[in-house]
């Protein structure tokens, strides 16, 4: 099986299982429209990158799969919350995601608002049940791990430095570290956390975390370099969102920094020191570097 392959074998796996929490007993209680919202918001698109780390992280240590698969939702309801908030008029005014409405473009602010909330929460709920792990420190453990990564320091830190740039013009001419802190902190912090809650799943040893956490590291720079080469030189039909918005509005990037080509040499080098970090796993690390090669060549 190729590497796309086991991403679209996984991400219907995880698209079955997101697809299952979000109806039925659990949504029983929940009003409809926020139903429909959330799965909106989650549901029909994606590749699924983040819960297919984990599962993968988890199946390379010998971990459990089943307990990796609730993990990898939990941490997808996060990514598809965080989605839904930056979508809003307040934050990048965006109407397609997926190739599809945005949910406050389908629904309004509010229900947006609110249907992020509740997958935030949803997440924690997760993490919090026998099902991600049997042992309560491991579930803590879990949890700790992508409260960090999401939170201020993480993922909402990222933002706001994102947005200090577009809103208010801070700072007023970015340098590469401020870029690489940006970029760590908004895209890196759950792509880390990905990497590592496998290993925490699969009780892996402190050496190994390590590895697992130089390889994510690298692996989140790699996306996000990837990432800005779409928006630079990507086909919104093939991507399915639009493009050409960082140059447009000014955003800084590692492409707008340093241009193409040294943006391009940079992605390579980043690849190659995740595909080193996984060394001491021999084999049995080979979906993982196919997954930090797919960077160099990523179309949406």
């Amino acid at each position: 099986m190729t590497f796309e392959q086991s991403l679209t074998t996984t991400a219907t796996l995880i698209e079955q299982r997101l697809d299952d929490l979000l109806s039925g007993a659990r949504m029983a209680a929940v009003p409809q429209r926020l139903v429909d919202a959330m799965r909106h918001a989650v549901l029909g698109g994606g590749k699924r990158f983040r819960p297919f780390l984990v599962l993968e992280t988890a199946r390379m240590l010998g971990g459990d799969q089943g307990a990796a698969m609730t993990v990898a939702a939990a941490l997808e309801c996060v990514h598809c919350y965080s989605l839904v908030h930056d979508d809003l008029p307040a934050m990048d005014n965006d109407r397609l995601r997926r190739g599809v409405p945005t949910v406050w473009a389908a629904y309004d602010e509010w229900t947006a608002i609110l249907a992020g909330d509740a997958l935030l929460t949803l997440a924690f709920e997760l993490l919090a049940e026998p099902s991600a792990h049997p042992d309560p420190v491991v579930r803590a453990a879990l949890i700790s791990s992508l409260a960090r990564a999401a939170g201020a320091a993480g993922m909402v830190g990222g933002q706001i430095i994102d947005l200090e740039a577009d809103k208010l013009g801070l700072p007023g001419k970015p340098t590469l570290d401020h870029i690489r802190r940006l970029q760590a902190m908004k895209t890196g912090a759950l792509i880390v956390h990905a990497v590592e809650a496998g290993a925490i799943v699969a009780g892996a040893l402190p050496e190994q975390r390590r590895a697992c956490v130089r390889y994510s590291e690298a692996l989140g720079l790699a996306f996000q370099i990837s990432d800005d080469l779409l928006d630079a030189e990507g086909d919104a039909a093939v991507v399915g969102k639009a493009v050409a918005k960082d140059a447009a509005v000014g955003k800084a990037t590692l492409v707008g920094l340093m241009g193409l080509e040294p943006a391009r040499a940079k992605l390579a080098q980043t690849v190659g020191e995740a595909v080193d970090a996984l060394a001491p796993f021999g084999a049995s690390a080979e979906t993982l570097v196919a997954a930090a090669r797919f960077m160099s060549g990523r179309r949406s």
